[in-house]
């Protein structure tokens, strides 16, 4: 009985040897998960995990979208002329089908009237005067006009409607940052500017025109 006690008693492991162990084993399993751990900086899980970034988008397509829309322009003039004479044929023959109107894309240089809201009419000269132009120039760029202006982005072409509602919101926003920055929107009134950008014909005597050039001269 004696020598089983004692052997019981020497095979304890003593508190120190317990401590030690665990220590290691803590140390072997922090190794492994470092090992299995992947760094992600900031701002690049989107891009890691496929999913879409309306920062990135806009970065990327903004200056494809503002070159096709200065290459598909029509004069102002021209185009109320055209519209005057037939509205669905200038649509078929200047716009691009939209959801409840053609997009058009238009240049002209006039005179900036009155604003509200960072919307501007303008008159220019050789359009009737019963055709109101207007001009955003933000903070607020509303609707999809930069989208859809030039028919080469689809709904398609995005996993869902929020995605392709954000394309939408990522151009406004990039035109807003290279085009709409560089200007005083408070002080334009009476101002001559230029402008290349594009419009949704619903009213053919009223253009909400959002722009992807703006000069103030």
């Amino acid at each position: 009985m004696s020598f089983q006690a004692g052997t019981s008693t020497n095979r304890r492991v003593k508190p120190g040897v317990r401590i030690t162990i665990a220590s290691v084993a803590t140390i072997v399993l922090l190794a492994a998960m470092a090992l299995d751990t992947k760094i992600v900086k900031i701002g690049s899980e989107a891009s890691d995990s496929g999913a879409f970034s309306p920062d990135t988008y806009g970065t990327s397509e903004f200056p494809k979208i503002q070159t096709a829309i200065e290459g598909r322009a029509v004069s102002a003039d021209t185009l109320a002329t055209a519209i005057a004479a037939d509205k669905a044929a200038a649509a078929k023959q200047y716009g691009i089908p939209g959801g409840i109107g053609p997009e058009i894309s238009v240049k002209f240089t006039g005179v900036v009237g009155a604003g509200k809201s960072g919307v501007y009419a303008v008159t220019v000269p050789g359009v009737p005067g019963d055709v109101m132009i207007r001009v955003q120039t933000g903070p607020a760029i509303n609707g999809t006009d930069l989208r859809d202006a030039t028919g080469t982005i689809h709904f398609e072409q995005f996993t869902n409607q929020i995605e392709y509602q954000n394309a939408g919101s990522a151009l406004n926003n990039e035109m807003k940052k290279q085009v709409l920055s560089k200007i005083d929107n408070s002080n334009l009134t009476g101002k001559t500017i230029s402008v290349v950008g594009a419009f949704q014909l619903i009213n053919p005597k009223s253009w909400l025109v959002t722009p992807v050039k703006l000069d103030v001269q």
